[in-house]
């Protein structure tokens, strides 16, 4: 059994910067791929980052060039650097754990966070 808690986030000015953090429970690397979503208020959930299977990662074009995903294998967690952030970043983020292809799916992943809000004031 995974268990994923995020931490991190919080209110922060347009073009500031905020390091989301996510520390799992159980043995995820090497068996599962780690991602981040978010959900703003009556929108779907959307991808915003992930891990492929080797140290691949990829990124949604919304936050390309401003957000980094990485790992600590010896914290058993993920991260996501936020720079340049924009109102329109303003959503609860998740991570959550896949064992699956398909990264930027949400139906593919198993396992999520609470998530985390971050909100972004103009």
């Amino acid at each position: 059994q995974v268990q994923l808690v995020e931490s991190g986030g919080g209110l922060v000015q347009a073009g500031g910067s905020l390091r989301l953090s996510c520390a799992a429970s159980g043995r995820i690397f090497g068996n599962y791929a780690m991602g981040w979503f978010r959900q703003a208020p009556g929108k779907e959930r959307e991808f915003v980052a992930a891990f492929g299977w080797s140290t691949s990662t990829y990124y949604a074009d919304s936050v390309k060039g401003r957000f980094t995903i990485s790992r600590d294998t010896a914290r058993n967690a993920v991260y996501l650097q936020m720079n340049s952030l924009k109102p329109e970043d303003t959503a609860v983020y998740y991570c959550a754990a896949r064992n699956r292809a398909d990264y930027s799916s949400p139906r593919t992943y198993d396992y999520w966070g609470q998530g985390t809000q971050v909100t972004v004031s103009s």
